[in-house]
């Protein structure tokens, strides 16, 4: 069986980041787990007791104009990158890998992890409680409704939202 050890206390020390911007705020209570592959750009606001959750391989890349609501959890192990001019609203979890379910021998548990990266380009809105699912991207200038759970990429632009999320309807561009 697998022993498990401590992901370090979280604690923000902005010196071991592996690229931070300019103007990047963290409000009390945010934990940052393995900053050293976490890159933040300028202007980025991160909500309170947010976290982080950095991993030892792979990296998580968060663009410049960036607001990330509280209560947020990232997790990066299948690398996370997420474009420029991002709303994302209290309380969305973004998760990047799964433990494979194949084998009825093996406690799921302690069967093999699957990585699998999100993306989220520049200019979405991810509302409040929503959660992406490994391996998901989600396309410019799209908007994800409170609470969905995207399971599946997202075209660029489109309103989604429910459980699994759905096509909700396209934007449309004013002229």
């Amino acid at each position: 069986m697998k022993k498990y050890k401590s992901h370090g206390s979280g604690k923000v020390v902005r010196v071991k980041f592996k690229r931070i911007g300019k103007d990047v705020i963290f409000e009390k209570g945010v934990l940052v787990f393995h900053p050293e592959n976490i890159e933040l750009g300028n202007n980025i606001y991160i909500g309170h007791y947010s976290i982080l959750k950095g991993y030892h391989k792979n990296i998580m890349k968060i663009g410049d104009n960036t607001w990330i609501g509280q209560g947020c959890f990232f997790h990066s192990a299948g690398g996370l990158r997420i474009g420029r001019d991002v709303g994302i609203g209290p309380g969305v979890k973004i998760i990047t890998s799964y433990h494979k379910m194949d084998d009825i021998n093996i406690p799921i548990l302690h069967s093999d992890i699957v990585y699998d990266e999100v993306i989220i380009d520049g200019e979405c809105d991810i509302g409040t409680g929503a959660i992406i699912l490994p391996g998901v991207k989600i396309g410019r200038g799209s908007q994800i409704g409170a609470g969905a759970v995207v399971t599946k990429d997202v075209k660029p632009y489109t309103i989604v939202a429910g459980v699994p999320a759905r096509l909700i309807r396209y934007r449309k561009r004013k002229y």
